[in-house]
């Protein structure tokens, strides 16, 4: 399955982008699924439907193999907190709760990007292709994020070897003077690293890219810049960026004519930045109206999306040998369009702490380098290398 995962400034169009992306690869025979995470109406205003679209996809009738559906974060937090009181009613009746109504529950904190990390999983088998309407940038990769954070969290607190140890629990109790967690516990952790492994594995798979929607005014190549190095710290391929809302190149207004000037003046920029990089451009006419309806959608001609790429998704960093000639192997990971004075970098046991462009990514190090020490680091040729040499304590000889 192919997945493209639309995202961009905020206000830049990114609904109206994702909904074109899809009309566009629709096709008899084939499988579309457009899925929004907006909750004010715009994927039913831009699709000019009528039927409220919801978590079970419906088709779009003007479109033969196209459907649409939104993720619907508070249904999918109700189902979530009554599937656990439901496994841990015995424990409620223990303590003398009284179980919650579905009608009780509203949702809370960060139930947004957990539903829509659901949704990319459920939605991971039966469809051809997969055009997801994400939130702004920054919003959309901590939801991307959060399926390797929670994974790492609940290995830390909850480590699957220890429950092994059962028939210390009791002796460990009296020992630390708290109770040791019980088999539901891990049990719990097991099945939520489960589906969060799911999860990840849609967001990570070689065939998800990303779409980056930006309307060329001014700093639009200053946030792509900022986009790229977040997208590549976390392992992200962005296919293409879209420059959205483009007026004709030549009018007789003065007003649209300079308009259009400083347009122009942005896609040089913009074309500059992704120079080299694999990453297209894409160009989207401004319609002189807002798009309404799968007539004007395909009117904007966005590109679909290209074939799916063949084999597993590689890591985001390689390591090269260059014990035999320098001393040292070198570790590198692709940052495009981060500046030195905003990478910062932490080795914390086996791991690497990077930070780059306000983001954060704590990446497990390859076995290797673990029984090294950094020697140095540098950012060079758009990419973090840094410099790992033998510890003599932990090297074999």
């Amino acid at each position: 399955m192919r997945t493209v995962l639309v995202t961009g400034a905020g206000g830049a169009g990114r609904t109206t982008v994702a909904a074109a992306t899809a009309v566009t690869a629709a096709a008899p025979g084939r499988r579309v699924l457009l899925l929004s995470a907006d909750r004010g109406g715009a994927l039913e205003r831009v699709l000019g439907t009528d039927t409220a679209t919801g978590p079970v996809p419906l088709p779009v009738p003007a479109v033969p193999g196209l459907w649409a559906g939104r993720i619907d974060p508070a249904a999918s937090f109700r189902a979530d907190a009554m599937e656990l009181q439901g496994r841990v009613g015995a424990l409620l009746d223990l303590l003398g709760a009284a179980p919650l109504d579905p009608e009780e529950l509203t949702e809370l904190p960060g139930a947004e990007p957990l539903a829509l990390l659901r949704a990319l999983r459920d939605t991971a088998d039966g469809w051809d292709l997969v055009v997801a309407d994400l939130p702004p940038v920054r919003a959309a990769l901590a939801a991307l994020a959060l399926p390797e954070q929670l994974r790492r969290y609940l290995a830390r607190l909850l480590p699957e070897q220890r429950q092994a140890a059962r028939a210390l629990r009791p002796v460990l109790a009296q020992l630390a003077g708290v109770p040791a967690p019980g088999p539901w516990a891990y049990e719990a952790a097991a099945r939520a690293d489960r589906e969060l492994a799911a999860a990840q594995a849609v967001v990570e798979d070689a065939a998800t890219t990303v779409r980056l929607v930006v309307e060329p005014g001014a700093h639009a190549a200053e946030a792509v810049r900022h986009a790229r190095a977040g997208l590549a710290l976390h392992g992200h391929r962005l296919e293409a960026v879209v420059a959205n809302r483009l007026l004709p190149a030549h009018s007789p207004d003065p007003w649209l004519a300079e308009l259009s000037g400083v347009q122009r003046k942005e896609l040089r920029a913009l074309r500059a930045e992704i120079a080299d990089t694999g990453t297209a451009l894409h160009e989207l006419p401004h319609l002189g109206r807002e798009p309404r309806g799968t007539g004007d959608l395909a009117r904007l001609g966005a590109e679909p999306p290209a074939p799916a790429a063949e084999g597993p998704a590689t890591p985001p960093w390689t390591t090269e040998d260059r014990l035999a000639a320098e001393g040292h192997f070198l570790w590198r990971l692709p940052l495009p369009g981060a500046l030195r004075d905003t990478v910062d970098l932490v080795r914390r046991g086996d791991e690497l702490v990077v930070d780059a462009e306000g983001h954060r990514r704590i990446l497990p190090l390859p076995s290797a380098l673990r029984r090294c020490t950094v020697e140095g680091a540098a950012l060079r040729d758009g990419a973090l290398q840094v410099r790992f040499v033998p510890d003599p304590a932990l090297w074999p000889r």
